[in-house]
């Protein structure tokens, strides 16, 4: 049995999806953000499929952003699973949180974002809020069974977000899959601190494209997803958004005619409306176009005297 529940959130994305599993045991998958709203949607969801809060076993996070993993600290008795990164957040740090945000300083310096948007360094973490306080009980892995669902398995698909993480059963075909793949629109890959420090900046749109690729690998049948209704013709759809993302990485290759840009001035042109509203966002949309013409060699990356990144066609 997989129940689905529609829960509000303060997001420009809208409703939230969560899920709940009936096998050997009864889990949640995802728990909306941490508002009074979501709560009173999530106790209504739970009890329209006849069982309340205490009934939950267990609650399995596909990724740590905010509408998606508020509410776990209303079910006291479920174990809370899911992929390692959740912990950074939901343990709220302070080192990580240090890291965090020289993580982000160090990225606008050298997309060459002016001085006066650096500001933007704290409003990168501004819904930790709306996030749980409880760490994980036990870490997600790719490959792993999914406790108390028998046919279930744990795939890795990092890109939109580093934690992400699908739930895959090849008998029936079906998938809960979070925010990798939705009925109207792409997810964004977000640009995101690495688990290692060591490991440098993640290349969050290559990601993304590889998980989605690995979908086409797979029969599967419907994608139960975190936003909107379940997606159907997975595959065709697939192939749709590769096409249209390489077409977009073309129009910024196009941008690159008159010489070297840095992200910033490239986003600008991109995004001129809405570029101040949601840095966040539209520099890591012009990141992974940038990062996927480099990939594709279409593009060179160089770095000035002062540290900020250049790109200019090969």
């Amino acid at each position: 049995m997989i129940h689905k529940i529609i829960i509000p959130t303060p997001f420009a994305v809208g409703d939230v999806n969560a899920f709940l599993m009936k096998g050997d045991t009864l889990s949640l998958v995802d728990a909306g953000p941490k508002t009074p709203e979501a709560y009173a949607a999530l106790e209504h969801g739970i009890r329209e499929a006849g069982y309340s809060f205490n009934d939950i076993e267990q609650v399995i996070l596909t990724h740590h952003h905010p509408d998606h993993a508020g509410w776990m600290d209303a079910f006291e008795r479920a174990t809370v699973l899911g992929h390692t990164y959740n912990d950074l957040w939901l343990k709220r740090d302070d080192d990580f949180f240090k890291y965090h945000d020289a993580f982000y300083l160090e990225r606008l310096m050298e997309e060459g974002v002016p001085e006066e948007y650096l500001i933007w360094v704290k409003r990168m973490k501004r819904s930790a809020a709306l996030m749980g306080e409880r760490p994980l009980n036990r870490t997600l892995a790719e490959g792993d069974a999914l406790p108390g669902h028998a046919g279930w398995t744990v795939m890795e698909t990092p890109g939109h977000a580093q934690s992400h993480l699908v739930f895959w059963n090849e008998q029936t075909g079906e998938m809960i899959g979070g925010d990798l793949v939705l009925e109207k629109v792409s997810s964004n890959p977000l640009i995101e601190p690495p688990l290692d420090p060591k490991m440098g900046r993640p290349r969050s749109l290559l990601q993304y494209n590889a998980s989605l690729k690995r979908l086409l690998t797979l029969p599967v049948d419907i994608i139960y997803s975190g936003h909107g209704n379940e997606v159907r013709n997975i595959h065709a759809l697939i192939e749709n958004r590769l096409v249209k993302q390489r077409e977009r990485a073309m129009k910024v290759l196009a941008m690159m005619d008159g010489g070297p840009r840095t992200i910033f001035e490239l986003t600008k042109e991109l995004f001129p409306a809405v570029y101040e509203k949601e840095l966040g966002l539209t520099l890591s949309e012009t990141i992974g176009q940038t990062d996927y013409l480099v990939d594709e060699g279409l593009v060179v990356e160089t770095r000035d005297e002062g540290g900020v990144y250049h790109y200019e066609q090969a």
